[in-house]
C-alpha cells in the first residue's frame, strides 16, 4: 500500500510572512486581512506573522525572495491586485510577477504562495477580496498546509 501524506491545517509553531503590493491597496489589504485572520484562527501566533509591503505586483517576487533567504519563515504568502485598464499592461504584470513568484520557490524551498489576482473589472476585484470569497483566505489556508508539508518532509 503506498503511503499518503495529507497535510492538517494547523499553523500552531509556524512562521508566515505576507508580502503585499501598496497598489490598489483597498483591495489588498483586504486580501491580507483575510489570511491574517485565517492564519491566526489556525493557531499562528502574532509574533509568528510579518507583513511587508512592497510598491506593486511587480515587486512582489523580490520581496517574497528577500522572505524566503531571511530563513525566518515557513511559508510566505504574495498578494497584489491587478486590474485590468486600456492597455495589456496588467496582464505582462501578472505574468511576471507569477513566474517570479514560482522562481524564487523553486529557488528558495521555502513555499510562496500565489495571491494576485489579475482582474478586468473593480467589480471582479471586489468580490475576489469580500466577506464571502476571499482569495486571502484560500492562500492563507494553502500556506498552512504547505508549512507542514514542507517541515515534515524535511524531517524525514
Amino acid at each position: 500500500m503506498a503511503t499518503e501524506t495529507r497535510p492538517e491545517l494547523d499553523a500552531h509553531g509556524h512562521r508566515f510572512c505576507v508580502v503585499a503590493a501598496r497598489f490598489n491597496e483597498t483591495y489588498v489589504r483586504r486580501l491580507v486581512d483575510a489570511a491574517l485572520a485565517v492564519l491566526r484562527q489556525r493557531g499562528a501566533a502574532d509574533d509568528a506573522l510579518e507583513v511587508i509591503w512592497v510598491p506593486g505586483s511587480f515587486e512582489l517576487p523580490i520581496g517574497a525572495r528577500w522572505a524566503a533567504r531571511s530563513g525566518r519563515y515557513d511559508a510566505v504568502l504574495a498578494f497584489g491586485v491587478l486590474i485590468q485598464g486600456q492597455t495589456e499592461h496588467f496582464r505582462l504584470v501578472a505574468e511576471a510577477a507569477s513566474h517570479g513568484l514560482m522562481k524564487v520557490a523553486l529557488e528558495s524551498d521555502v513555499p510562496v504562495l500565489h495571491g494576485i489576482l489579475a482582474v478586468h473589472a473593480t467589480e471582479h476585484a471586489a468580490a475576489r477580496s469580500g466577506e464571502e470569497h476571499n482569495r486571502g483566505a484560500e492562500v492563507a489556508l494553502a500556506a498552512v498546509q504547505m508549512a507542514q508539508l514542507a517541515r515534515g518532509m524535511r524531517s524525514r
